[in-house]
């Protein structure tokens, strides 16, 4: 583990003994996984935060910019109140409007990235965050150090019909939890690694994958 990411670990562990932690992040479902109502749902849960903001803004991702690799959007940081506020006056964050955050989260989605949440202690959201695997220090905690105790999944979970299904492959490549592969030429799919980021969903050509609520998540 290298320093960086071990800064946050002492960090996280700090916060935590100090009983103001639970989690340090948490996914939520792209608005583009849902169908009908859901799909607005989805993408106004996330606006919302922003609603009932004093102060937000949009700033380079901060894990890209540490690591470099990939080529993904930097700019895909959406800061909350004091974070919004001490970037702005360090002048590294833009203010930004309600419109453009929406457009922000949409291009996460072309993009692959997934949606999460950030906590301080006191379970209070500091960012929304546009993560990608090779980057993000929370995802690179979860996929390669299985420290699973700091990242919830979102509310909802894929649920995909076999019938529809043609195992073209395409949400395997999407799928960074690694809840979804290929076994001779066939699609398979295992619910328990799912964390609900909806990232599936939006490129089946098929429409054989939907977001279903999750009933073994867990509320922060």
């Amino acid at each position: 583990m290298d320093e960086f990411l071990q800064s946050y670990v002492k960090k996280y562990e700090q916060w935590r003994n100090d009983r103001d932690f639970s989690v340090s992040s948490r996914v939520i479902s792209v608005n583009e996984a849902f169908f009908g109502s859901q799909r607005i749902l989805a993408l106004e849960q996330v606006i919302q935060v922003f609603k009932d903001s004093q102060e937000f803004a949009l700033a380079e991702c901060h894990c890209r910019v540490q690591y470099d690799r990939c080529n993904r959007p930097r700019e895909t940081c959406l800061l909350i109140d004091d974070a919004a506020v001490r970037a702005l006056e360090k002048k590294k964050a833009l203010r930004i409007t309600l419109e453009e955050a929406r457009m922000v989260i949409r291009q996460a989605n072309v993009h692959g990235l997934v949606l999460m949440t950030y906590y301080l202690p006191g379970k209070r959201i500091n960012a929304i965050c546009c993560c990608c695997p090779c980057c993000c220090h929370d995802l690179q905690l979860l996929l390669q150090y299985h420290r699973s105790d700091l990242v919830i999944g979102s509310d909802y979970i894929a649920e995909t019909d076999t019938d529809r299904c043609i195992s073209c492959g395409i949400c395997v490549e999407r799928c960074i939890f690694r809840a979804r592969t290929m076994q001779d030429s066939h699609f398979t799919y295992d619910p328990t690694l799912c964390l609900g980021c909806g990232l599936c969903v939006s490129v089946c050509p098929e429409q054989a994958t939907s977001m279903e609520l999750n009933p073994r998540c867990d509320m922060i």
